[in-house]
């Protein structure tokens, strides 16, 4: 049996020991805050990021991981006995894909095996999870790639922001979409719809905003193959309600879950008091 290597980028927001138990390599994107570019997750961490953001009079910008590095990458573990499968955040929000996939074409071997999650954040991390899995039921390539194109369209998020401003300032929602954020009392409901941030409600006050995320899950229904993630960026008080309340909705339905928060790329783009679930509908 060809052993396997699962890899995955920093954008997946899944937390470090989960990786490491699962044995998956995540290959970090970098990100320049304040002045000083940092990879993500390796020598900067979600809060002194934060800190840093605040301090600073530009918006942080973030970078690929470039083809170089994955080939030299993807080559190690081929030489090793390794068939890779690779899965990174929508081709749509960087060019990390297409990075691994030029890597691939320098190698020319059909020992890799790129996956467009069409996703980001917990989005990208339910679909690593769901590899995980297949390759932990001894599945090969080419099944752990079918079984986690399959599940693709039914990776479902609902998220509530307090500010579209860094979202806006990241070029991932237009100008006139993020003015409705900036609204007084104004939650914003976003999800990932085929691999792009798309706002799905606006509600007043974070009590609508718990029943907005709430509805959502009763609509689709919370499929147990894959855990949901719960998802954290710097959440305030108001914020942390709506956090604590999808997490006791989850306990109220015996759904286990997995706790995390954003890394330092996708805080780029969410800012602060952000939060919400990722999860596989019932299907």
């Amino acid at each position: 049996m060809n052993k396997i290597k699962i890899i995955t980028d920093s954008t997946c927001d899944l937390p470090k020991e989960l990786l490491q138990e699962n044995d998956v390599l995540c290959l970090p994107l970098q990100v320049t805050v304040n002045g000083k570019t940092y990879f993500d997750g390796v020598d900067i961490d979600i809060n002194t990021f934060f800190e840093e953001m605040d301090k600073s009079s530009e918006a942080p910008k973030t970078s690929q991981i470039p083809p170089a590095k994955f080939a030299e990458i993807f080559k190690s573990y081929i030489e090793d006995g390794y068939e890779i499968v690779t899965l990174h955040l929508s081709s749509k929000m960087s060019g990390t894909y297409q990075s691994a996939c030029i890597a691939k074409e320098m190698l020319e071997t059909d020992k890799i095996h790129v996956i467009d999650s069409q996703n980001v954040t917990a989005g990208l991390g339910v679909l690593v999870l769901k590899a995980c899995s297949l390759k932990e039921k001894g599945k090969n390539a080419e099944e752990i790639v079918q079984g986690v194109k399959a599940i693709m369209p039914h990776v479902k998020s609902t998220l509530n922001f307090q500010s579209l401003d860094n979202l806006v300032k990241g070029g991932r929602l237009s100008k006139t979409t993020g003015f409705v954020g900036g609204l007084l009392g104004i939650k914003l409901n976003l999800a990932v719809e085929d691999g792009e941030m798309v706002v799905r409600d606006k509600v007043r006050g974070s009590k609508k905003a718990l029943r907005c995320l709430i509805d959502y899950l009763e609509e689709h229904g919370i499929s147990k193959e894959v855990k949901p993630v719960v998802l954290n960026a710097a959440a305030d008080e108001d914020n942390r309600g709506v956090l604590n309340g999808i997490i006791e909705y989850l306990q109220e339905k015996n759904i286990e879950y997995i706790e995390s928060s954003v890394g330092c790329v996708v805080g780029t783009h969410s800012g602060k008091n952000a939060c919400g679930i990722f999860f596989v509908e019932k299907h």
